[in-house]
């Protein structure tokens, strides 16, 4: 039986994006030095992965830790360690100036970002760039065009791949968003922008829970990304998930 024309159709456009998206990033200048020294800007198993793998190239690596992780494995098992702050994630993990200071202080010509924490970071990305550290990781233009979820529906949507309606606008009142979702239509779901992994992302099935539910959703994302902006979509129940890397 053949294909259904419109899934074909609608392949070939998302290809077509996909395509000249990559060959746009493939015009960026890329410079390889040699790595020595590996900042892993990261913390658990994660951390210890990228510390096992670099001490199988035979190179060095240097872990940070806030207070509560100055006992944890991956702190034992780096070369260097570094203090970088509290327990909270936006006092530490997610402190870029403080990253960036131990690269400079350790000799670093690398940054292991893992993921979350600053992973899809796109200024940290940049930043690096100025800096003349080698990210381990995207190039800022792909972190930017596909990190944050309303750029990357925008650039989606424009270029005529089907994308889940909803809001992804400028105003984050309380009001404006409870209004997108009414006429969205409930069930809805509430995602941080820069949200992954899960995180930041809330379920609101009647208009009654929706200020809960956003209010659940901004506090997470604020904790594990440094940042509150939601967008709101239809939820989709028992979706199919199709992931493009």
């Amino acid at each position: 039986m053949p294909a259904c024309p419109y899934i074909q159709i609608e392949a070939k456009r998302g290809w077509q994006v996909i395509r000249n998206w990559s060959t746009r990033l493939a015009h960026t200048s890329v410079e390889y030095r040699p790595i020595s020294k590996l900042l892993i800007a990261n913390r658990g198993e994660i951390a210890c992965r990228v510390v096992r793998t670099a001490r199988k190239m035979g190179v060095r690596t240097v872990a940070v830790y806030s207070e509560p992780d100055k006992n944890s494995m991956h702190v034992a098992m780096a070369d260097e360690a570094y203090h970088i702050g509290p327990a909270a994630s936006q006092e530490s993990y997610l402190r870029a100036d403080k990253i960036l200071s131990v690269v400079q202080q350790s000799g670093a010509q690398a940054v292991h970002p893992g993921y979350g924490f600053l992973s899809e970071n796109v200024e940290f990305a940049e930043q690096c760039a100025k800096e003349r550290i080698i990210f381990v990781g995207p190039p800022a233009t792909a972190i930017r065009d596909m990190g944050i979820k309303s750029t990357s529906k925008k650039i989606m949507s424009e270029a005529g791949v089907p994308i889940i309606g909803g809001y992804h606008g400028d105003d984050q009142s309380d009001s404006r968003l409870r209004k997108e979702a009414e006429n969205i239509g409930f069930p809805v779901m509430i995602k941080a922008v820069r949200g992954g992994g899960g995180k930041g992302m809330r379920i609101a099935m009647t208009p009654e829970e929706f200020e809960d539910q956003l209010e659940s959703a901004r506090r997470e994302a604020t904790k594990a990304f440094g940042d509150d902006v939601m967008l709101i979509e239809k939820f989709v129940e028992r979706p199919r998930h199709v992931e493009v890397q």
